[in-house]
């Protein structure tokens, strides 16, 4: 049995949505390094961030259902379909991480200096199309 790494995550939350996808349609699928990355995020760089892996017989119908999970629309509350307010499209970056506004810079730069992981950023939609960010609510 020869592993192949199918995707590397930035949080074991998605990490383990995306094995128990893969499980649910009978693949065989193993997270390597979330607990080093889970404890310090300043890991994932040194590690390669929380990495899926499985078999390599299994890589065509792993990348099928990898693609179902990515084309699916994100939804509000309403459950509608999500629009940029400025283009119009679906396509957004999911959990982007926003440094924008005046307590995103300071933690830039606070974290540079004292050469740690950021205290604070924002987590939003950001538009594929136009760069708009929104509020995840």
């Amino acid at each position: 049995m020869e592993l192949v790494t199918l995707k590397t995550c930035d949080s074991a939350i998605e990490a383990h949505m995306i094995r128990s996808k893969l499980e649910s349609e009978e693949i065989a699928c193993y997270v390597f390094d979330e607990n080093m990355v889970t404890l310090n995020a300043l890991y994932a760089n040194a590690v390669g961030g929380i990495k899926l892996k499985i078999n390599r017989f299994d890589i065509d119908r792993a990348l099928l259902v990898l693609e179902e999970i990515e084309q699916n629309k994100f939804v509000d509350s309403d459950n509608q379909v999500v629009h940029c307010p400025d283009c119009n499209s679906t396509d957004f970056y999911d959990h982007f991480k926003s440094f924008r506004g005046i307590k995103g810079m300071l933690s830039l730069i606070f974290s540079f200096a004292f050469l740690t992981y950021p205290l604070f950023y924002k987590t939003v939609y950001k538009c594929k199309q136009c760069g708009n960010e929104m509020d995840i609510s």
